[in-house]
Protein backbone atom coordinates (compact mmCIF):
# COMPACT_ATOMS: atom_id res chain seq x y z
CA UNK A 1 0.00 0.00 0.00
CA UNK A 2 2.89 2.08 1.11
CA UNK A 3 4.42 1.39 -2.58
CA UNK A 4 1.47 1.76 -4.27
CA UNK A 5 0.70 5.63 -2.41
CA UNK A 6 4.65 6.28 -3.45
CA UNK A 7 3.98 5.44 -7.10
CA UNK A 8 0.74 7.65 -7.03
CA UNK A 9 2.91 10.61 -5.91
CA UNK A 10 5.54 9.78 -8.60
CA UNK A 11 3.15 10.32 -10.97
CA UNK A 12 2.10 13.76 -10.25
CA UNK A 13 4.32 16.26 -11.03
CA UNK A 14 3.70 19.20 -8.96
CA UNK A 15 1.10 19.81 -6.30
CA UNK A 16 -1.51 23.15 -6.32
CA UNK A 17 -0.30 26.40 -4.28
CA UNK A 18 -1.97 26.83 -1.32
CA UNK A 19 -4.69 30.13 -1.98
CA UNK A 20 -2.19 32.49 0.11
CA UNK A 21 0.57 31.76 -2.57
CA UNK A 22 -1.85 31.94 -5.20
CA UNK A 23 -2.83 35.87 -3.58
CA UNK A 24 0.89 35.89 -3.74
CA UNK A 25 1.13 35.81 -7.65
CA UNK A 26 -1.69 37.53 -8.55
CA UNK A 27 -0.18 40.56 -6.68
CA UNK A 28 2.85 40.37 -8.24
CA UNK A 29 1.66 40.04 -11.63
CA UNK A 30 -0.50 43.11 -10.56
CA UNK A 31 2.61 45.19 -9.75
CA UNK A 32 4.07 44.14 -12.69
CA UNK A 33 1.17 45.10 -15.07
CA UNK A 34 0.88 48.18 -13.28
CA UNK A 35 4.96 49.10 -13.46
CA UNK A 36 4.09 48.64 -16.88
CA UNK A 37 1.78 50.54 -17.80
CA UNK A 38 3.88 53.06 -16.51
CA UNK A 39 6.67 52.43 -18.35
CA UNK A 40 4.39 52.25 -21.07
CA UNK A 41 2.43 55.84 -20.41
CA UNK A 42 5.74 57.74 -19.66
CA UNK A 43 7.20 56.51 -22.93
CA UNK A 44 3.89 58.03 -24.67
CA UNK A 45 4.15 60.98 -22.48
CA UNK A 46 8.26 61.30 -23.82
CA UNK A 47 7.19 60.20 -27.09
CA UNK A 48 3.90 61.17 -28.07
CA UNK A 49 2.60 64.10 -25.76
CA UNK A 50 5.75 66.42 -24.97
CA UNK A 51 7.86 65.29 -27.50
CA UNK A 52 8.69 68.57 -28.57
CA UNK A 53 8.92 69.95 -25.26
CA UNK A 54 11.44 67.24 -24.06
CA UNK A 55 13.24 68.00 -27.49
CA UNK A 56 13.53 71.58 -26.77
CA UNK A 57 14.57 71.37 -23.49
CA UNK A 58 17.07 69.02 -24.19
CA UNK A 59 18.38 71.03 -27.23
CA UNK A 60 18.22 74.01 -24.89
CA UNK A 61 21.06 72.57 -23.03
CA UNK A 62 22.89 71.17 -25.83
CA UNK A 63 22.58 71.98 -29.03
CA UNK A 64 23.55 75.41 -29.39
CA UNK A 65 23.16 77.79 -32.59
CA UNK A 66 26.80 80.09 -32.44
CA UNK A 67 27.89 82.42 -34.65
CA UNK A 68 31.07 82.35 -36.68
CA UNK A 69 32.79 85.90 -37.11
CA UNK A 70 33.91 87.43 -39.87
CA UNK A 71 36.79 89.83 -40.92
CA UNK A 72 35.76 93.18 -41.59
CA UNK A 73 36.92 94.22 -45.16
CA UNK A 74 40.27 96.61 -45.08
CA UNK A 75 40.80 99.85 -46.38
CA UNK A 76 43.65 100.74 -49.03
CA UNK A 77 45.16 103.99 -49.61
CA UNK A 78 44.38 104.28 -53.54
CA UNK A 79 48.37 102.67 -54.31
CA UNK A 80 47.34 99.61 -52.17
CA UNK A 81 48.75 100.84 -48.61
CA UNK A 82 46.52 99.51 -45.87
CA UNK A 83 44.66 102.06 -44.25
CA UNK A 84 42.48 100.32 -42.16
CA UNK A 85 42.78 96.55 -40.91
CA UNK A 86 41.19 93.84 -38.77
CA UNK A 87 43.58 91.22 -36.92
CA UNK A 88 42.11 88.50 -34.71
CA UNK A 89 41.71 88.73 -31.15
CA UNK A 90 39.63 86.53 -28.08
CA UNK A 91 37.34 87.51 -25.57
CA UNK A 92 36.40 86.03 -22.78
CA UNK A 93 32.76 84.98 -21.21
CA UNK A 94 30.62 82.86 -18.37
CA UNK A 95 28.27 81.04 -17.95
CA UNK A 96 27.38 82.90 -14.76
CA UNK A 97 25.71 80.03 -12.57
CA UNK A 98 28.68 77.73 -13.31
CA UNK A 99 31.17 80.13 -13.00
CA UNK A 100 29.70 81.32 -9.34
CA UNK A 101 29.58 77.32 -8.80
CA UNK A 102 33.40 77.47 -8.12
CA UNK A 103 33.32 80.57 -6.46
CA UNK A 104 36.47 80.14 -4.48
CA UNK A 105 38.11 80.39 -8.69
CA UNK A 106 37.37 83.68 -8.66
CA UNK A 107 39.39 86.34 -6.79
CA UNK A 108 42.03 83.98 -9.21
CA UNK A 109 40.02 84.93 -12.33
CA UNK A 110 39.40 88.55 -11.60
CA UNK A 111 43.35 88.82 -11.42
CA UNK A 112 44.09 87.44 -14.52
CA UNK A 113 41.47 89.59 -16.15
CA UNK A 114 42.35 92.81 -14.25
CA UNK A 115 38.94 93.50 -12.47
CA UNK A 116 38.61 93.87 -8.81
CA UNK A 117 37.38 90.26 -7.43
CA UNK A 118 34.29 91.84 -5.82
CA UNK A 119 33.41 93.53 -8.73
CA UNK A 120 33.41 90.63 -11.04
CA UNK A 121 31.05 88.28 -8.36
CA UNK A 122 28.54 91.02 -7.77
CA UNK A 123 28.76 91.34 -12.19
CA UNK A 124 27.92 87.52 -12.05
CA UNK A 125 25.47 87.84 -9.43
CA UNK A 126 23.28 90.13 -11.05
CA UNK A 127 23.37 88.43 -14.44
CA UNK A 128 22.88 84.28 -12.95
CA UNK A 129 20.27 83.81 -14.76
CA UNK A 130 21.65 84.11 -18.11
CA UNK A 131 23.62 81.54 -19.90
CA UNK A 132 26.27 84.07 -21.64
CA UNK A 133 28.17 87.65 -20.41
CA UNK A 134 31.03 88.67 -21.65
CA UNK A 135 34.36 89.46 -19.16
CA UNK A 136 36.83 91.07 -21.61
CA UNK A 137 36.91 91.56 -25.30
CA UNK A 138 39.59 91.83 -26.94
CA UNK A 139 42.27 90.22 -25.54
CA UNK A 140 45.53 89.27 -27.48
CA UNK A 141 45.29 85.51 -27.53
CA UNK A 142 47.67 84.55 -25.36
CA UNK A 143 46.28 86.21 -22.72
CA UNK A 144 43.07 84.89 -23.25
CA UNK A 145 44.66 80.95 -23.03
CA UNK A 146 46.01 82.28 -19.97
CA UNK A 147 42.67 82.42 -18.78
CA UNK A 148 41.30 79.61 -20.14
CA UNK A 149 44.37 77.28 -18.36
CA UNK A 150 42.89 77.98 -15.37
CA UNK A 151 39.97 75.76 -15.86
CA UNK A 152 37.83 77.17 -14.54
CA UNK A 153 34.09 76.20 -14.64
CA UNK A 154 31.80 78.11 -17.17
CA UNK A 155 34.70 80.05 -18.76
CA UNK A 156 35.43 80.20 -22.15
CA UNK A 157 36.41 81.89 -25.02
CA UNK A 158 34.79 83.53 -28.29
CA UNK A 159 36.96 84.68 -31.32
CA UNK A 160 36.87 88.20 -32.63
CA UNK A 161 38.20 90.63 -34.86
CA UNK A 162 39.27 94.31 -33.72
CA UNK A 163 40.42 97.24 -35.72
CA UNK A 164 43.64 98.49 -36.84
CA UNK A 165 44.39 102.07 -38.05
CA UNK A 166 48.55 101.88 -39.17
CA UNK A 167 48.74 105.79 -39.94
CA UNK A 168 46.70 106.67 -36.63
CA UNK A 169 46.15 110.58 -36.56
CA UNK A 170 47.49 110.98 -40.03
CA UNK A 171 44.39 109.78 -41.50
CA UNK A 172 42.28 109.34 -38.87
CA UNK A 173 38.99 112.02 -39.91
CA UNK A 174 38.93 110.70 -43.33
CA UNK A 175 38.58 106.92 -42.14
CA UNK A 176 36.65 107.06 -38.98
CA UNK A 177 36.53 104.29 -36.44
CA UNK A 178 34.83 101.28 -35.07
CA UNK A 179 33.48 100.48 -31.74
CA UNK A 180 33.88 97.54 -29.68
CA UNK A 181 31.17 94.73 -32.33
CA UNK A 182 33.40 96.07 -34.57
CA UNK A 183 30.48 98.75 -36.68
CA UNK A 184 31.88 102.38 -38.36
CA UNK A 185 31.11 104.89 -35.58
CA UNK A 186 32.46 108.05 -37.87
CA UNK A 187 34.11 108.69 -41.48
CA UNK A 188 34.26 106.55 -44.17
CA UNK A 189 33.89 103.30 -41.54
CA UNK A 190 30.83 104.82 -40.87
CA UNK A 191 29.56 105.65 -44.37
CA UNK A 192 30.76 102.67 -45.88
CA UNK A 193 29.70 100.23 -42.99
CA UNK A 194 27.39 97.71 -44.99
CA UNK A 195 30.11 97.37 -47.62
CA UNK A 196 32.44 96.45 -45.02
CA UNK A 197 31.21 94.91 -42.12
CA UNK A 198 29.83 91.97 -44.47
CA UNK A 199 27.95 88.94 -42.69
CA UNK A 200 28.25 86.67 -39.44
CA UNK A 201 27.61 83.01 -40.19
CA UNK A 202 25.46 80.62 -38.26
CA UNK A 203 26.78 77.31 -37.14
CA UNK A 204 24.61 74.43 -34.96
CA UNK A 205 26.72 72.50 -32.03
CA UNK A 206 26.71 70.67 -29.20
CA UNK A 207 28.16 71.58 -26.18
CA UNK A 208 28.75 69.81 -22.79
CA UNK A 209 27.77 71.20 -19.47
CA UNK A 210 31.06 73.23 -19.39
CA UNK A 211 30.03 74.61 -22.30
CA UNK A 212 33.07 73.22 -24.52
CA UNK A 213 32.03 72.35 -28.11
CA UNK A 214 32.40 68.43 -28.34
CA UNK A 215 30.49 68.28 -31.96
CA UNK A 216 29.60 70.78 -35.11
CA UNK A 217 26.13 69.49 -36.24
CA UNK A 218 24.87 71.86 -38.94
CA UNK A 219 25.86 74.90 -40.78
CA UNK A 220 23.10 77.07 -40.54
CA UNK A 221 24.21 80.01 -42.59
CA UNK A 222 27.99 80.31 -43.91
CA UNK A 223 30.09 83.90 -43.34
CA UNK A 224 30.18 86.11 -45.80
CA UNK A 225 33.20 88.86 -45.24
CA UNK A 226 33.02 91.98 -45.65
CA UNK A 227 34.31 93.63 -48.99
CA UNK A 228 37.57 95.58 -49.29
CA UNK A 229 37.39 99.34 -49.75
CA UNK A 230 40.42 100.62 -52.00
CA UNK A 231 40.18 104.67 -51.59
CA UNK A 232 41.15 107.55 -53.29
CA UNK A 233 43.28 109.04 -50.74
CA UNK A 234 47.29 109.06 -51.13
CA UNK A 235 48.92 108.88 -48.05
CA UNK A 236 52.18 110.32 -49.20
CA UNK A 237 50.11 113.43 -49.80
CA UNK A 238 47.85 113.22 -46.46
CA UNK A 239 51.24 112.86 -45.01
CA UNK A 240 52.85 115.96 -46.14
CA UNK A 241 49.13 117.72 -45.54
CA UNK A 242 48.84 116.45 -42.08
CA UNK A 243 52.99 117.70 -41.27
CA UNK A 244 52.95 120.80 -42.60
CA UNK A 245 49.30 121.59 -41.26
CA UNK A 246 50.38 120.61 -37.42
CA UNK A 247 53.92 122.93 -37.71
CA UNK A 248 51.49 125.67 -38.93
CA UNK A 249 48.93 125.07 -35.90
CA UNK A 250 51.58 125.02 -33.51
CA UNK A 251 53.17 128.43 -35.21
CA UNK A 252 50.23 130.23 -34.99
CA UNK A 253 49.22 128.92 -32.03
CA UNK A 254 45.73 128.56 -34.06
CA UNK A 255 42.59 127.10 -32.50
CA UNK A 256 42.25 124.97 -35.64
CA UNK A 257 43.03 124.00 -39.42
CA UNK A 258 42.18 122.04 -42.53
CA UNK A 259 43.30 120.89 -45.82
CA UNK A 260 41.33 119.56 -48.48
CA UNK A 261 43.40 118.24 -52.16
CA UNK A 262 41.50 117.13 -54.89
CA UNK A 263 41.69 115.68 -58.83
CA UNK A 264 40.40 118.58 -60.39
CA UNK A 265 39.17 116.07 -63.37
CA UNK A 266 37.46 113.57 -61.74
CA UNK A 267 36.74 115.16 -58.12
CA UNK A 268 38.70 112.12 -56.53
CA UNK A 269 39.79 113.15 -52.78
CA UNK A 270 43.58 113.16 -52.73
CA UNK A 271 44.14 114.32 -49.45
CA UNK A 272 42.04 115.66 -46.24
CA UNK A 273 43.26 116.65 -43.08
CA UNK A 274 42.32 118.22 -39.91
CA UNK A 275 44.24 120.03 -36.81
CA UNK A 276 43.42 118.76 -34.21
CA UNK A 277 43.60 115.32 -34.68
CA UNK A 278 43.43 112.04 -32.72
CA UNK A 279 44.62 108.64 -32.66
CA UNK A 280 41.76 105.87 -33.81
CA UNK A 281 43.49 103.37 -32.19
CA UNK A 282 43.48 104.80 -28.63
CA UNK A 283 39.70 106.88 -28.58
CA UNK A 284 40.10 106.89 -25.32
CA UNK A 285 42.75 109.31 -24.88
CA UNK A 286 40.35 112.21 -27.29
CA UNK A 287 37.52 114.12 -27.07
CA UNK A 288 34.89 114.81 -29.41
CA UNK A 289 36.36 118.45 -30.57
CA UNK A 290 39.35 116.07 -31.91
CA UNK A 291 37.51 113.70 -33.44
CA UNK A 292 34.76 116.29 -35.66
CA UNK A 293 36.08 115.81 -39.22
CA UNK A 294 36.13 120.09 -39.67
CA UNK A 295 36.67 119.63 -43.32
CA UNK A 296 33.24 118.79 -43.88
CA UNK A 297 31.52 120.00 -40.29
CA UNK A 298 32.54 123.44 -39.63
CA UNK A 299 31.65 126.59 -41.79
CA UNK A 300 33.21 129.36 -42.53
CA UNK A 301 33.00 132.86 -44.44
CA UNK A 302 35.12 132.34 -47.39
CA UNK A 303 36.15 135.94 -47.36
CA UNK A 304 38.36 136.73 -50.70
CA UNK A 305 38.59 133.71 -52.12
CA UNK A 306 34.63 134.21 -52.95
CA UNK A 307 36.00 136.83 -55.25
CA UNK A 308 36.24 134.22 -58.14
CA UNK A 309 32.80 133.43 -58.26
CA UNK A 310 32.06 136.84 -57.67
CA UNK A 311 33.97 137.74 -61.32
CA UNK A 312 32.49 135.03 -62.97
CA UNK A 313 29.27 135.71 -62.60
CA UNK A 314 29.94 138.98 -63.59
CA UNK A 315 31.84 137.66 -66.46
CA UNK A 316 28.38 135.02 -67.57
CA UNK A 317 26.23 137.92 -67.33
CA UNK A 318 27.72 139.36 -70.54
CA UNK A 319 28.16 142.72 -68.47
CA UNK A 320 31.48 142.48 -67.54
CA UNK A 321 35.12 142.06 -69.79
CA UNK A 322 38.50 141.04 -68.03
CA UNK A 323 39.72 144.75 -69.07
CA UNK A 324 36.82 146.59 -67.58
CA UNK A 325 37.41 149.28 -65.03
CA UNK A 326 36.55 149.66 -61.75
CA UNK A 327 37.48 152.76 -59.61
CA UNK A 328 38.45 151.83 -56.10
CA UNK A 329 38.95 155.37 -54.65
CA UNK A 330 39.87 156.64 -51.81
CA UNK A 331 40.32 152.65 -50.60
CA UNK A 332 36.71 153.13 -48.70
CA UNK A 333 33.24 153.40 -49.55
CA UNK A 334 29.87 154.30 -47.54
CA UNK A 335 27.41 151.58 -48.45
CA UNK A 336 24.21 151.95 -46.85
CA UNK A 337 25.72 153.41 -43.99
CA UNK A 338 28.63 150.16 -43.79
CA UNK A 339 31.84 150.83 -44.97
CA UNK A 340 33.53 149.01 -47.24
CA UNK A 341 37.53 148.67 -46.86
CA UNK A 342 40.33 147.66 -49.01
CA UNK A 343 44.01 147.49 -47.39
CA UNK A 344 45.07 150.56 -49.54
CA UNK A 345 44.10 152.80 -52.36
CA UNK A 346 43.98 150.97 -55.20
CA UNK A 347 42.67 153.35 -57.89
CA UNK A 348 41.59 152.45 -60.85
CA UNK A 349 41.40 148.22 -61.19
CA UNK A 350 40.43 145.93 -64.45
CA UNK A 351 38.67 142.94 -63.23
CA UNK A 352 42.10 141.23 -63.14
CA UNK A 353 43.51 143.80 -60.63
CA UNK A 354 40.29 143.32 -58.57
CA UNK A 355 41.47 139.50 -58.14
CA UNK A 356 45.23 140.31 -58.14
CA UNK A 357 44.85 142.96 -55.63
CA UNK A 358 41.84 141.58 -53.72
CA UNK A 359 39.88 144.79 -53.47
CA UNK A 360 36.78 144.34 -51.41
CA UNK A 361 35.37 147.63 -52.97
CA UNK A 362 35.83 146.57 -56.53
CA UNK A 363 34.23 143.01 -55.67
CA UNK A 364 31.43 144.96 -54.06
CA UNK A 365 30.70 147.68 -56.70
CA UNK A 366 31.14 144.38 -59.56
CA UNK A 367 28.10 142.49 -57.39
CA UNK A 368 26.03 145.17 -57.30
CA UNK A 369 26.00 145.56 -60.89
CA UNK A 370 24.40 142.03 -61.35
CA UNK A 371 20.62 140.80 -60.93
CA UNK A 372 20.80 139.54 -57.11
CA UNK A 373 18.69 135.86 -58.44
CA UNK A 374 21.22 135.73 -61.61
CA UNK A 375 24.26 135.64 -58.97
CA UNK A 376 22.56 133.49 -56.20
CA UNK A 377 22.15 131.18 -59.29
CA UNK A 378 26.00 131.38 -59.87
CA UNK A 379 27.17 130.61 -56.63
CA UNK A 380 24.88 127.92 -56.19
CA UNK A 381 25.79 126.21 -59.27
CA UNK A 382 29.27 126.04 -57.40
CA UNK A 383 27.67 124.19 -55.26
CA UNK A 384 27.37 126.64 -52.04
CA UNK A 385 24.44 126.07 -50.29
CA UNK A 386 24.29 122.56 -50.91
CA UNK A 387 25.99 119.22 -49.78
CA UNK A 388 28.66 117.73 -51.53
CA UNK A 389 26.86 114.35 -51.29
CA UNK A 390 30.27 112.83 -50.23
CA UNK A 391 28.86 110.26 -47.90
CA UNK A 392 30.65 111.49 -45.15
CA UNK A 393 28.91 111.94 -42.16
CA UNK A 394 27.97 114.94 -40.43
CA UNK A 395 28.65 116.88 -43.96
CA UNK A 396 27.14 120.70 -43.32
CA UNK A 397 25.65 122.18 -46.18
CA UNK A 398 27.39 125.49 -45.26
CA UNK A 399 24.49 128.68 -45.75
CA UNK A 400 23.83 130.30 -48.81
CA UNK A 401 20.75 133.05 -48.21
CA UNK A 402 17.78 132.55 -51.03
CA UNK A 403 19.19 135.57 -53.71
CA UNK A 404 15.33 137.06 -53.74
CA UNK A 405 15.77 138.04 -49.98
CA UNK A 406 19.42 139.74 -50.95
CA UNK A 407 19.19 143.45 -49.76
CA UNK A 408 22.35 145.55 -51.51
CA UNK A 409 24.77 145.36 -48.44
CA UNK A 410 23.86 141.66 -48.32
CA UNK A 411 24.71 141.22 -52.28
CA UNK A 412 27.64 143.29 -51.67
CA UNK A 413 29.11 141.45 -48.66
CA UNK A 414 28.91 138.14 -50.35
CA UNK A 415 30.52 139.48 -53.00
CA UNK A 416 34.20 139.89 -50.86
CA UNK A 417 33.18 136.70 -49.29
CA UNK A 418 31.21 137.42 -45.93
CA UNK A 419 27.18 136.56 -45.56
CA UNK A 420 27.42 133.10 -46.48
CA UNK A 421 29.37 130.35 -45.36
CA UNK A 422 31.49 127.00 -46.75
CA UNK A 423 33.03 123.83 -45.86
CA UNK A 424 36.58 123.13 -46.69
CA UNK A 425 35.28 120.54 -48.82
CA UNK A 426 32.73 123.04 -50.81
CA UNK A 427 35.20 125.42 -51.37
CA UNK A 428 37.68 122.65 -53.17
CA UNK A 429 34.91 121.82 -55.26
CA UNK A 430 34.47 124.62 -56.51
CA UNK A 431 37.51 126.04 -57.12
CA UNK A 432 37.41 122.55 -59.48
CA UNK A 433 34.75 123.83 -61.36
CA UNK A 434 37.73 127.39 -62.88
CA UNK A 435 40.35 124.34 -62.76
CA UNK A 436 38.74 121.87 -64.85
CA UNK A 437 37.10 124.38 -67.66
CA UNK A 438 33.51 124.98 -65.70
CA UNK A 439 32.66 121.31 -65.06
CA UNK A 440 31.26 120.48 -61.81
CA UNK A 441 32.39 116.77 -60.13
CA UNK A 442 30.82 115.38 -56.91
CA UNK A 443 33.91 114.95 -54.31
CA UNK A 444 34.38 110.71 -54.33
CA UNK A 445 36.76 109.34 -51.88
CA UNK A 446 36.71 105.67 -53.87
CA UNK A 447 39.40 105.21 -56.35
CA UNK A 448 37.83 104.67 -60.00
CA UNK A 449 34.44 105.76 -59.18
CA UNK A 450 33.40 106.85 -62.50
CA UNK A 451 30.77 109.64 -61.51
CA UNK A 452 30.09 112.18 -64.84
CA UNK A 453 30.26 115.60 -63.71
CA UNK A 454 28.18 118.71 -65.36
CA UNK A 455 28.49 122.02 -66.49
CA UNK A 456 28.23 124.68 -64.74
CA UNK A 457 30.03 127.71 -66.43
CA UNK A 458 31.40 128.68 -69.87
CA UNK A 459 34.77 127.42 -70.03
CA UNK A 460 36.07 130.69 -71.61
CA UNK A 461 34.94 132.20 -68.49
CA UNK A 462 36.30 129.31 -66.72
CA UNK A 463 39.94 130.38 -67.99
CA UNK A 464 39.39 133.62 -67.95
CA UNK A 465 38.84 133.62 -63.91
CA UNK A 466 42.17 131.18 -64.41
CA UNK A 467 44.27 133.25 -65.60
CA UNK A 468 43.60 136.07 -63.10
CA UNK A 469 43.57 133.60 -60.19
CA UNK A 470 47.43 133.10 -61.79
CA UNK A 471 48.25 136.81 -61.18
CA UNK A 472 47.70 136.54 -57.34
CA UNK A 473 50.86 134.43 -56.73
CA UNK A 474 52.79 136.88 -59.55
CA UNK A 475 54.81 140.04 -59.02
CA UNK A 476 52.28 142.00 -57.46
CA UNK A 477 50.03 139.84 -56.43
CA UNK A 478 49.03 139.18 -52.51
CA UNK A 479 50.70 135.70 -52.44
CA UNK A 480 53.26 136.19 -54.90
CA UNK A 481 56.20 133.95 -52.84
CA UNK A 482 54.40 132.87 -49.99
CA UNK A 483 52.18 130.17 -52.59
CA UNK A 484 54.37 129.98 -55.90
CA UNK A 485 56.18 126.55 -57.02
CA UNK A 486 59.23 126.79 -58.02
CA UNK A 487 59.22 125.99 -62.09
CA UNK A 488 55.60 125.39 -61.93
CA UNK A 489 52.32 127.82 -62.69
CA UNK A 490 50.16 128.76 -59.89
CA UNK A 491 46.77 129.91 -59.56
CA UNK A 492 44.90 130.48 -56.49
CA UNK A 493 43.22 132.96 -54.25
CA UNK A 494 43.81 133.95 -50.69
CA UNK A 495 41.29 134.83 -48.06
CA UNK A 496 40.17 136.61 -44.69
CA UNK A 497 37.51 136.50 -42.78
CA UNK A 498 36.89 137.70 -39.20
CA UNK A 499 35.69 134.53 -37.12
CA UNK A 500 31.81 135.30 -36.60
CA UNK A 501 30.71 134.88 -32.68
CA UNK A 502 27.75 135.88 -30.50
CA UNK A 503 26.38 139.61 -31.67
CA UNK A 504 28.98 139.89 -34.50
CA UNK A 505 32.54 139.29 -35.41
CA UNK A 506 35.19 138.98 -33.62
CA UNK A 507 38.08 141.80 -33.63
CA UNK A 508 41.10 139.24 -32.72
CA UNK A 509 40.12 136.14 -34.39
CA UNK A 510 40.46 135.14 -38.54
CA UNK A 511 40.28 132.69 -40.40
CA UNK A 512 43.03 132.71 -42.87
CA UNK A 513 42.41 130.67 -46.10
CA UNK A 514 43.86 129.90 -49.53
CA UNK A 515 42.53 128.06 -52.54
CA UNK A 516 44.20 127.43 -55.80
CA UNK A 517 45.56 125.18 -58.33
CA UNK A 518 48.55 123.36 -59.74
CA UNK A 519 49.78 123.61 -62.44
CA UNK A 520 47.90 126.47 -63.71
CA UNK A 521 48.15 125.51 -66.99
CA UNK A 522 46.56 122.37 -67.15
CA UNK A 523 45.56 121.88 -63.44
CA UNK A 524 46.14 118.13 -61.78
CA UNK A 525 45.80 119.53 -58.00
CA UNK A 526 42.76 121.70 -56.47
CA UNK A 527 44.09 122.85 -52.59
CA UNK A 528 42.46 124.65 -50.17
CA UNK A 529 43.74 125.57 -46.69
CA UNK A 530 41.77 126.99 -44.14
CA UNK A 531 43.09 128.12 -40.68
CA UNK A 532 41.37 129.39 -37.77
CA UNK A 533 42.13 131.48 -35.02
CA UNK A 534 46.00 131.90 -35.45
CA UNK A 535 48.26 134.39 -33.60
CA UNK A 536 50.79 136.40 -34.19
CA UNK A 537 49.89 136.87 -38.02
CA UNK A 538 46.44 136.21 -39.76
CA UNK A 539 46.22 137.06 -43.32
CA UNK A 540 45.47 134.26 -45.72
CA UNK A 541 48.93 135.43 -47.56
CA UNK A 542 50.88 134.77 -44.83
CA UNK A 543 49.40 131.73 -42.67
CA UNK A 544 47.88 129.76 -45.29
CA UNK A 545 49.58 129.97 -48.88
CA UNK A 546 52.59 128.87 -47.45
CA UNK A 547 50.63 125.68 -46.48
CA UNK A 548 49.51 125.33 -50.13
CA UNK A 549 53.10 125.97 -51.37
CA UNK A 550 54.80 123.33 -49.10
CA UNK A 551 52.79 120.68 -49.88
CA UNK A 552 51.80 121.05 -53.25
CA UNK A 553 55.21 121.20 -54.36
CA UNK A 554 55.80 117.53 -52.45
CA UNK A 555 52.31 116.32 -54.34
CA UNK A 556 53.64 117.39 -57.67
CA UNK A 557 57.20 115.72 -57.12
CA UNK A 558 55.18 112.66 -55.95
CA UNK A 559 52.72 112.22 -58.36
CA UNK A 560 55.36 112.99 -60.98
CA UNK A 561 53.60 115.60 -62.53
CA UNK A 562 55.64 117.44 -65.63
CA UNK A 563 56.71 121.35 -64.57
CA UNK A 564 55.11 124.17 -67.20
CA UNK A 565 57.31 126.95 -65.91
CA UNK A 566 60.83 126.00 -66.47
CA UNK A 567 63.20 128.92 -67.56
CA UNK A 568 64.38 127.73 -71.61
CA UNK A 569 68.15 127.43 -71.27
CA UNK A 570 70.53 128.38 -73.96
CA UNK A 571 74.35 127.27 -74.81
CA UNK A 572 76.28 130.38 -75.05
CA UNK A 573 79.87 130.73 -76.08
CA UNK A 574 80.40 131.79 -72.43
CA UNK A 575 78.28 129.14 -70.60
CA UNK A 576 74.35 128.28 -70.35
CA UNK A 577 72.41 131.72 -70.40
CA UNK A 578 68.81 132.36 -70.02
CA UNK A 579 66.51 133.28 -72.66
CA UNK A 580 67.39 136.70 -72.17
CA UNK A 581 71.13 136.43 -72.05
CA UNK A 582 71.19 136.33 -68.52
CA UNK A 583 73.96 133.58 -66.64
CA UNK A 584 71.19 131.32 -65.23
CA UNK A 585 71.64 130.20 -61.72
Amino acid sequence: MNRTRRQHELQVPGRMPGPSARRRLWLVAVLMGLALLGLMAQAVDLQVVHKRFYQEQGNARFLREVPIPVSRGSIFDRNGVPLAVSTPVESIWANPGEALAASDRLPQLARMLGIDPQALTQYLEQRSGREFVYLKRRMSPEAAQAVLDLKIPGINEQREYRRYYPLGAITAHVIGFTDIDDHGQEGLELAYDKWLSGTAGIKRVIRDRRGQTVENVDLVRAPRPGHDLTLSIDRRIQYLAYRQLEQTVRKYKAQSASMVIMDPRNGEVLAMVNMPSYNPNALGNSTPAQRRNRAVTDVVEPGSTAKAFTVAAALESGKWTPGRKIDTSPGWIDLYGHVIRDDSDNGVLDMTGVITKSSNIGAAKIALSLDPVRMYDVFRSFGFGQSTESGLPGESAGLLPVGTDWRPIRQATIGYGYGFSVTALQLAQAYCVIADGGVLHAPTFVKGQDVPGHRVLDPQVAREVKNMLKTVVEPGGTAYRTASIANYTVAGKTGTSHIAEAGGYSDSSYNSLFAGMVPASRPRLVGVVIVRGAKGGYFGSTVAAPVFSAVMKGALRLLDVAPDNVPQLYASRDGVSDENGAPAP
